[in-house]
């Protein structure tokens, strides 16, 4: 079987460009087998077919067969899993767009429980920059900069994915 493997870049709160961009590989013969790092997908060749792609991010590792399962009920094929997102797909007969979620407020906690995981993480990331820029070795203060330039993308990926549950509430 044929395979490609292309990289493609999508933030956190552009998922759902991500689920059109895999549904339209999909008409084009080429369709989505896994992702293994941000951005860096696995295509396989096949016919044409109308996926509809949806992701969700899910980390609860002890919850994950019966969250599994909901999908699998429903009709959904289980893709994979990068980094918490978890991706699914369902072939579409008539040209529609199925999706996983009921309603804006449960859409919007799919990105509040991954604000929730990027405060968890914020205190051990601002102790990694606390011994960095503390460090003697001069190796160490090399990475000042750089860890400060990912702090003002941290922060600006917060204020995106606030603003993104913010709007999907005051849709409900």
């Amino acid at each position: 079987m044929e395979t490609m493997k292309k990289f493609h870049w999508f933030w956190a709160w552009e998922d759902e460009k991500e689920e059109v961009w895999l549904r339209e590989m999909s008409q084009q013969g080429w369709h989505f087998k896994s992702v293994s790092a941000p951005g860096f997908y696995t295509f396989e060749k096949g016919d044409a077919a109308d996926y509809v792609y949806r992701l969700d991010y899910f980390i609860d590792r002890k919850d994950m067969p019966s969250y599994l399962q909901i999908f699998e009920d429903a009709g959904w094929d289980y893709m994979g899993e990068m980094a918490g997102w978890q991706y699914f797909r369902i072939e579409s007969l008539d040209g529609s767009a199925p999706e996983i979620y009921s309603d804006k407020a449960s859409k919007a906690k799919k990105y509040e429980r991954l604000i929730l995981f990027l405060v968890i993480f914020l205190p051990i990331y601002l102790n990694m920059m606390n011994i960095v820029s503390r460090g003697s070795a001069g190796y160490l203060r090399f990475f000042s900069p750089l860890m400060g330039a990912f702090m003002l993308l941290y922060i600006y990926a917060m204020v995106r994915l606030v603003y993104r549950v913010t709007i999907l509430k005051k849709k409900v």
